[in-house]
């Protein structure tokens, strides 16, 4: 099964059996996001737990050799700089909006990241399950760099999980880019690709995990993230309630039958 369909020009998305591949499509600008952006993404993520038994998991892309660029500064940081104080509130927490969707969708998210990916970007990737870059691509948290705080849109919470206290703060103060190498190094990215091979190399892993036990991989992701606010008690007493719960599933019992008879599983997602 093939769908295509186009966001007012900001980006377009497509189905590929069990993949919704997202591609963020302004190439011209390295693909930076508008007000209208913003509001189309946090539609298009919030409305994957709708399709979970159709979307099994998801690539988040940009078109052009680039990933994203960050906010647009004639359509975002220009208008910004000449809004009241309400205004500027339901900014920050409406593309705060987007982190939460992304976080909340029961998809593993994969980003495959070539070239820019800078400021709203890099969060775009932060708050992806997995990345995926290339040697050439450029991270950096600019936000500092237009006299902002690195405390956007959950970064100062989500990027220490990823790369370490240290490493965060570093990247937070300074702003400064970082290579697809020392992103992988740092565990920033999870694999780093040539750039001809990088959607490949991305839509095979979700395939991969499209293919699992999908209502599995959702608590994983869920866990993933509630787990962080919890000690570790009662995180270890909510991955028993969560377990038990899976293990009255159909995938359960379908991985136990083909063991039994030495075959691979066919996990159906029930």
């Amino acid at each position: 099964m093939n769908v295509h369909q186009e966001h007012a020009g900001q980006f377009t998305w497509s189905i590929d059996g069990a993949v919704e591949t997202i591609t963020l499509d302004r190439p011209e600008r390295k693909n930076p996001l508008t007000f209208e952006g913003y509001h189309a993404l946090i539609e298009a993520f919030r409305s994957l737990a709708n399709l979970k038994d159709k979307v099994k998991a998801v690539i988040l892309t940009g078109a052009g050799g680039n990933f994203c660029s960050g906010g647009d500064v004639h359509e975002i940081i220009g208008p910004l700089t000449k809004s009241k104080p309400d205004e500027l509130l339901r900014f920050t927490q409406m593309t705060g909006e987007l982190v939460k969707a992304m976080r909340a969708c029961p998809q593993p998210i994969i980003a495959a990241i070539d070239g820019a990916c800078a400021g709203a970007g890099a969060i775009l990737a932060m708050a992806s399950d997995l990345r995926f870059g290339t040697s050439r691509s450029k991270v950096a948290f600019l936000f500092v760099r237009v006299g902002l705080a690195g405390a956007d849109m959950g970064a100062c919470s989500i990027l220490p999980r990823i790369v370490g206290a240290g490493r965060a703060a570093e990247l937070l103060f300074t702003g400064r880019s970082i290579t697809g190498d020392e992103a992988h190094n740092w565990g920033f990215y999870n694999r780093v690709c040539p750039p001809e091979t990088l959607l490949a190399e991305a839509t095979k892993c979700a395939r991969d995990l499209a293919a699992g036990p999908t209502l599995a991989h959702a608590v994983t992701k869920k866990m993933l993230h509630r787990e962080w606010s919890m000690d570790v008690d009662a995180a270890i007493d909510e991955e028993a309630r969560e377990q038990a719960l899976l293990m009255e599933t159909n995938d359960f019992r379908r991985a136990y039958e083909a063991f039994a008879a030495k075959t691979m599983p066919r996990f159906e997602g029930d």
